[in-house]
């Protein structure tokens, strides 16, 4: 099932209807990631001006000078998932209409949620990602652990994330929480197909988009295989304890 979830949100991101919305995403995540940039690099070279290599951290100016070189790339990239969250947040209803009115078109549409939501969702996945990314950051030259630790924490968040914001537009946040857990397994590994993504030059650039896609058809596909286990299980007749079914 999420494979094909993953293949039809690639065909869906490439598609004629998501044209418009791919562009715009790509220029805001762009723009985002220069402004991160910019602010980046006055902080480094303040920092650097301020405090001399003989300074007492040597550790401090040591990563402050990987940073401030090419260095910069690679906290771009730990940068990279909070700015996607705030991108999804801005694009999730019109990217989640395409989807679902192309491939559910016989299920009712979902609510769209308030503008001023769904960025407050993304800025707090935002806020929360970029806690996580610097305490991975920190462990970037620690070999084998910076990518266990890169990969499974954004697994998880944008896994958790991306698949509420989806789930909103039909379910109150409780029972999307509580969907999430239901179906954790398949959550993670979806959100390990966005991290994976995010580690791929130039085509990360498309995670808001695809991750978008990618959740909306993970869940509607498992809210049409819970219902009818639901179903299933109401109609079965009850058993009082100690007593054999007929």
């Amino acid at each position: 099932m999420l494979f094909q979830a993953a293949f039809a949100a690639w065909r869906q991101v490439l598609s004629r209807p998501f044209r418009t919305i791919l562009w715009r995403s790509i220029a805001l995540t762009v723009a985002l990631l220069a402004l991160v940039w910019f602010g980046l690099t006055r902080l480094f070279s303040y920092y650097l001006q301020g405090h001399p290599v003989s300074s007492q951290y040597p550790i401090l100016d040591g990563f402050a000078f990987f940073l401030a070189g090419a260095g910069l790339f690679v906290a771009l990239a730990y940068v990279l998932p909070a700015v996607s969250a705030l991108v999804a947040g801005y694009f999730l209803d019109d990217a989640a209409e395409i989807v679902e009115r192309s491939d559910f078109p016989q299920d009712p549409p979902g609510r769209a949620l308030p503008t001023g939501q769904a960025i407050l969702y993304g800025l707090r996945f935002a806020g929360l990602s970029l806690l996580v990314n610097v305490i991975a950051l920190m462990l970037f030259f620690v070999p084998v652990v910076n990518v266990v630790a890169f990969f499974g924490a954004n697994a998880y968040l944008l896994g958790r994330e991306y698949f509420e914001l989806a789930a909103l537009r039909f379910r109150s946040p409780e029972e999307a929480g509580r969907m999430r857990v239901e179906f954790r397994p398949t959550v993670l590994l979806a959100g390990a197909m966005m991290a994976g993504l995010v580690l791929v030059p130039v085509l990360n650039l498309l995670t808001p988009l695809f991750g978008i896609a990618l959740m909306t058809q993970v869940h509607k596909r498992l809210s049409a295989r819970a219902l009818p286990d639901r179903r299933r299980s109401r109609s079965l007749p009850r058993v009082e304890p100690g007593s054999r079914p007929r």
